[in-house]
């Protein structure tokens, strides 16, 4: 049985490729690409595996490139629940400039859901077999799914006796934490935008996620912070997270990678302290990694050792 089944409504083929400089008009000759299966949803399964947990991951896929991305989830020894949809799965890419180290991401637009669509989605989490512990959905809504899509899953979640882990933007997250979940993961910005408010010291960012707890949206907050480190605030605690110093090779997948390595230690039955520490392990040996690899299990184990963890007084 799964310890953890992860939802993505929005997956993606993550291409990702090189060139020595980008300009404009004339032919760019690549590197070799590298597709992996992408989504938010998808690359927190990808982490609780390679960590070691079993994992269950329900999309939606259609076309030549869903069955191309089915089989990338397989590879990863994921166990694949995809929900066959008339449009074709979109593809991202990502181009490392050599010559300047900047990456450029281009995310297209998701594959529209009809209703019958994104509801079979839904009925996937709901008809499990064995209700699983954990349920993450992650990432964000391709046209024609709801606002409380997310939301939705919640209550399924819930009702099924799981808890809930919620990482996504907009008005997305607005609708699920309305509906109330275990642990949300925004990052400063979506943090920002959820509070009309800049949040320019850890005081106010620390009063901001208490709030959203105090007001039934979430039982613990993650704030992701960047180059900062990051914050896990609970009702009576919060604590900072940073990471050691290291040399980035790719940003992509940092905050799912953070996402699972939280998930994966609390399905081990980890304390919400020790799981912020995975997940910041998790989110730093993911940038060590080119384009979406992600993390791996053995860099994660070796930066869990150096992360510093401070406890706050609040």
């Amino acid at each position: 049985m799964e310890s953890v089944v992860t939802l993505t409504a929005n997956p993606a083929i993550d291409v990702c490729t090189a060139v020595e400089a980008i300009a404009p008009i004339r032919k760019l000759r690549c590197t070799a690409a590298r597709r992996d299966a992408g989504g938010g949803g998808i690359n927190v399964a990808r982490v609780v595996r390679r960590l070691g947990s079993e994992v269950a991951a329900i999309y939606p896929a259609g076309g030549s490139t869903g069955r191309l991305l089915e089989r990338l989830v397989e590879r990863e020894s994921v166990r694949s629940v995809a929900i066959d949809i008339g449009q074709e799965t979109r593809e991202d890419f990502t181009v490392l400039e050599r010559k300047t180290g900047n990456q450029y991401r281009f995310v297209l637009p998701g594959a529209p859901l009809a209703e019958p669509e994104w509801r079979a989605c839904l009925d996937a989490l709901r008809t499990m077999d064995k209700s699983p512990p954990w349920v993450v959905a992650s990432g964000s809504l391709p046209p024609g799914a709801p606002d409380d899509f997310f939301a939705r899953a919640a209550r399924i979640a819930k009702a099924g006796g799981a808890k809930m882990v919620v990482d996504t933007s907009d008005k997305a997250l607005t609708a699920a934490l309305q509906d109330g979940v275990y642990l949300v993961k925004p990052n400063l910005r979506e943090l920002q935008e959820l509070t009309h408010a800049p949040l320019s010291d850890q005081a106010e960012q620390i009063s901001a996620c208490r709030n959203l707890i105090e007001t039934g949206g979430a039982e613990v907050v993650a704030l992701t912070l960047g180059a900062q480190g990051a914050l896990l605030v609970t009702r009576n605690t919060a604590h900072l997270a940073r990471s050691p110093p290291i040399e980035p090779v790719s940003a992509v997948g940092a905050g799912d990678s953070f996402v699972g390595g939280m998930v994966w230690s609390l399905a081990a039955g980890g304390d919400i302290v020790n799981a912020f520490r995975y997940g910041m392990a998790a989110g730093s040996a993911a940038v060590l990694n080119p384009g979406t690899e992600l993390c791996h299990a053995g860099d994660v184990a070796r930066l869990y050792e150096r992360i510093e963890l401070v406890s706050l007084s609040c």
